[in-house]
């Protein structure tokens, strides 16, 4: 059989693929957004072969103007796919056929699909790793500023979803932040990673004899480095196994944000006001005001999560080298991209549009006797061991429950019958709430003063260079 130009293989068949089998074959249409890293790499597999001989002066210009031509048309849209281009390689090749003539065969030499794909995988994701590590910053940008609008603005803090101790406002921001800024770390590392592992001149699995030289090809394409075995260079997914863990812990810290924008945000809380340009309204009742950028981001995370999930089984089961089920590595990292590149803008838009009630946030910050710890670590202070202050304290917690008052209700005179070693103490102190957050001034507390300079530092932290992410290699 004679293959079809689109398809880079046939000639020991003696038939063509029955058309079931053709169509479950052909990726073009997924892998047709790889086509700027797979002239890349074949722009410098062309030079590679003039250093060898295989291509003159004339046929290296040849390719090289052809593959101009054919990268103006795919950027353009003017690029026409047929039936039997079965992936971005063979099509590229075929329309390279039509434009140079026979030369454009001798392209081939000295490399396979397999050391391709690899490469322009890598590649699109060294980019699409750093346009995400930026979205990510854009969201932490947002909470910066909107931790310093905030200021000292006190609110609950809550374990198992229950009023636990005061904090300020600010801090709770910046804890969201400070997730994100590992999740940077994550998309960083692992770009640092992928670019130290060029895979071009592997080929099938074991390179070529025509003398290519790999490093060549990782300084034409901006690798940092060349993948240590030709054999793990072609199986290799580990580096988008690395992206789509950290989008998808990624998409878990997004979803938190979401949840606790949702929860806060309705009338039962009512201690934030969603803008309503990210906002939406129902079908059927005119009064309601739904957070759905909000639940929209914890939806989206799901998609991150099954795209991990997706490739790690696809994975788990192929012997070395290359195995065609490895056609399915790419549409969980593009669905995981776009996805990202959906739901970042959206999260950092409602961020900066959340306007916060100070006073009923403050009045709940005091409420549910989360001053209780602050009175029996008072104890302590004054000789009184833990668990017995802990006792005492919770003694007066259910009397106080059983009266339907809070710590603060109490006189002081009342605190003192109920909790004598207090005597002497300032009282009015103890259970007020601005003076709480303050006291809880270790270097990650939320004191305010603590506040203000984790604020400096984030801030340090979102002006430096992501080590690189920004640049395209």
């Amino acid at each position: 059989m004679t293959a079809p130009r689109g398809q880079l293989w046939g000639g020991r068949f003696a038939e063509a693929p029955a058309a079931a089998a053709a169509a479950l074959g052909r990726s073009v249409d997924v892998d047709v957004r790889l086509w700027p890293y797979d002239i890349a790499g074949s722009r410098a597999h062309a030079g590679q072969l003039h250093r060898l001989g295989v291509l003159d002066a004339a046929a290296l210009r040849a390719i090289l103007e052809g593959l101009g031509s054919v990268a103006a048309e795919l950027a353009s849209g003017a690029f026409v796919f047929l039936d039997d281009d079965e992936d971005l390689h063979g099509a590229v090749e075929r329309r390279l056929l039509e434009l140079c003539g026979p030369v454009a065969g001798r392209l081939r030499a000295g490399r396979s699909r397999n050391d391709q794909i690899a490469s322009d995988l890598r590649l699109y994701l060294r980019d699409a790793i750093a346009a995400t590590a930026a979205g990510v910053r854009a969201v932490q940008r947002a909470l910066a500023d909107k931790a310093a609008e905030v200021g000292d603005c006190v609110a609950p803090g809550y374990t198992h979803l229950q009023r636990a101790q005061p904090v300020t406002l600010a801090h709770a921001l910046l804890a969201h932040a400070w997730a994100l800024d590992r999740d940077v770390g994550r998309l960083v590392d692992g770009r640092r990673r992928l670019l130290a592992g060029s895979t071009l001149g592997a080929g099938a699995l074991a390179g070529n004899t025509l003398g290519t030289d790999p490093g060549a090809y990782a300084a034409a394409l901006g690798f940092t480095g060349v993948a240590a075995n030709s054999m793990d260079a072609v199986a290799d997914r580990d580096f988008a196994v690395e992206f789509l863990a950290a989008a998808a812990l990624l998409g878990v810290h997004l979803s938190r944000l979401g949840e606790e924008i949702v929860v806060f945000s309705s009338v039962e809380f009512g201690w934030v006001r969603v803008d309503d340009a990210f906002s939406t309204g129902s079908s059927i009742m005119p009064q309601k005001r739904n957070p759905d950028v909000a639940e929209l981001v914890r939806g989206k995370t799901g998609r991150l999560v099954g795209d991990l999930v997706a490739l790690l089984v696809t994975l788990k089961g192929l012997p070395l080298t290359y195995n065609r089920d490895l056609q399915e590595d790419k549409q969980p990292v593009f669905d995981a991209v776009d996805t990202l590149a959906l739901v970042l803008p959206a999260v950092a838009g409602m961020v900066a549009s959340l306007r916060f009630d100070r006073e009923r946030l403050a009045a709940a910050a005091g409420g549910g006797f989360a001053l209780a710890t602050d009175l029996a670590e008072e104890l302590v202070r004054r000789g009184v061991a833990f668990r017995d202050a802990h006792e005492r304290v919770g003694a007066l917690v259910a009397s106080c429950e059983q009266r339907g008052v809070d710590l603060g209700d109490l006189a002081a005179e009342e605190l003192v019958a109920a909790l004598p070693d207090l005597a002497g103490a300032d009282l009015g102190g103890l259970v007020d709430v601005g003076a709480a957050v303050g006291r809880r001034d270790a270097v990650f507390g939320p004191a305010p003063d603590r506040v203000a300079a984790q604020l400096q530092r984030l801030r340090a932290s979102l002006d430096a260079p992501l080590n690189g992410a920004e640049e395209k290699g």
